[in-house]
């Protein structure tokens, strides 16, 4: 998606989004705040989730949504769809339009992720080793 300028908040990020996008931002969103305390952002353009660190984004993009997670390789047993890729063992599920995942899903892979955090540190520093 084109954008010239970040959204100024993340209320303001999914209020421009239309469509299925953005009821399924709106369902990712409320079973995300609903799960866990996080600090919520915009980082890079999207959502952003921090809790001793990043641990989850959400990002409407043209034609799907992705939720990741930092260290969404080790949450591949609650959510398989996840498909790892990047830095920070990160994986995310991509969503199309017709696409579901249950409210209860996206809990649980948010509470896991906030323990991951929890235990292990920020993932950025532990990467960089610091």
């Amino acid at each position: 998606m084109k954008r010239s300028v970040p959204a100024g908040s993340p209320d303001a990020y999914v209020e421009a989004l239309t469509g299925w996008r953005r009821g399924c931002v709106e369902a990712l969103r409320a079973a995300v705040r609903g799960a866990a305390p996080l600090e919520e952002a915009i980082k890079w353009g999207h959502l952003v989730y921090l809790a001793n660190g990043p641990v989850l984004l959400i990002r409407a993009e043209e034609e799907r949504v992705l939720l990741g997670f930092w260290r969404g390789r080790r949450l591949r047993a609650v959510e398989p769809r996840l498909k790892p890729g990047g830095k920070y063992e990160m994986a995310t599920v991509e969503l199309r339009e017709g696409d579901t995942l249950p409210p209860e899903t996206v809990r649980q892979l948010t509470v896991d992720a906030v323990a991951l955090n929890e235990r292990l540190g920020n993932p950025t520093h532990a990467a960089s080793g610091g």
